[in-house]
């Protein structure tokens, strides 16, 4: 039987699919947004679905969003900081969101909370974007209301900003123009005192946005994944490197010339650090903690989502060729 699910985040790249799993499943979608001109370009024209203009941050709108609904899901996340717009911040956005929908939640009896949080956060994470997820998480777990977090690796999908980004890589049309970037990490041998660094490249484990989508859309039916943190990882691991030539290898427009080049991820945040210092952070497509976090491997075991969820998580290279054609 379907019920309201309050859907924050609604116009991004997973909230977009998400609203139209829950809407096909029968639920009516009540959707908080920044700006309803786009969410009505991006989301379906539905009986089912209302848009709510506004922010987070402000109680009167979150509580129109979350009255006699039955559940409320939690997309709010971003990569890189806006300092200077509603919630641009990694705090704002994965600490003061998450701390005022949950105590909305609870003062107005929506028992049910899913929360999107991701692969690899910790209080001790080096990047401020881990320990604010982290930092969301905990008031999710300390939270009266029957809660289920999620935590995915790099989602994929044709429109997708990261495939997106990748293609053009591909093709000589964005910076750095004559090679794929990505981060690699730096290992010290520990087995002698003083022993020498070494870099390695990163793995990762990316994860389909309809298998992500169909976690979330399932969480809402099984009461088993209540009080579960689960991993949402595709189903196969590769390396960054290698990530890159398959996505090069099948895209339309890629010079096959063009190659994989990682660089230090010590060294990228060190650049990003110097140029956000000298005011100029925003003319480089990343920061120091984007540097920092893809040098790290993103990987992990999705046996207790798979087996709670009924997902049989696909393999990045053959989703991908899947839908090649339409990046």
């Amino acid at each position: 039987m379907g019920m309201t699910v309050a859907l924050t985040g609604a116009t991004g790249f997973v909230g977009r699919r998400l609203c139209r799993e829950l809407l096909a499943r029968g639920h009516k979608v009540r959707a908080l947004v920044r700006s309803r001109g786009r969410a009505m370009q991006v989301l379906p024209t539905d009986p089912g679905l209302t848009l709510i203009g506004g922010e987070v941050s402000d109680a009167a709108r979150v509580g129109e969003l979350l009255q006699g609904a039955g559940a409320c899901i939690n997309l709010i996340g971003i990569l890189r900081e806006r300092r200077g717009e509603a919630g641009g911040t990694f705090r704002a956005a994965h600490v003061d969101s998450v701390r005022s929908l949950v105590k909305a939640c609870e003062a107005l009896g929506v028992g049910r909370f899913v929360q999107m949080s991701a692969l690899g956060v910790s209080e001790l994470g080096p990047a401020e974007y881990q320990k604010t997820k982290f930092e969301g998480e905990q008031i999710v777990r300390r939270s009266s209301l029957a809660w289920t977090i999620f935590r995915p690796s790099l989602i994929h999908g044709s429109d997708g900003e990261f495939i997106q980004m990748c293609k053009a890589w591909a093709g000589g049309h964005a910076a750095p123009w004559l090679f794929m970037p990505y981060f690699r990490k730096t290992i010290e041998e520990k087995s002698v005192p003083l022993g020498p660094l070494y870099e390695m490249d990163p793995m990762v484990q990316p994860v389909a946005v309809e298998d992500v989508v169909t976690a979330f859309a399932n969480a809402l039916e099984r009461e088993p994944t209540v009080g579960e943190v689960y991993n949402l990882v595709g189903g196969e691991a590769l390396s960054f490197p290698d990530l890159l030539r398959h996505i090069r290898d099948h895209v339309h427009g890629a010079n096959p010339d063009i190659e994989a080049h990682g660089i230090p991820g010590w060294l990228g945040a060190g650049v990003a650090r110097a140029a956000a210092l000298a005011g100029a952070g925003g003319l480089l497509p990343f920061d120091e903690g984007m540097a920092l976090m893809g040098a790290e491997d993103a990987t992990g075991n999705a046996a207790k989502a798979s087996a709670h969820l009924g997902i049989e998580f696909k393999a990045f290279r053959a989703a991908f060729e899947g839908y090649a054609g339409a990046v």
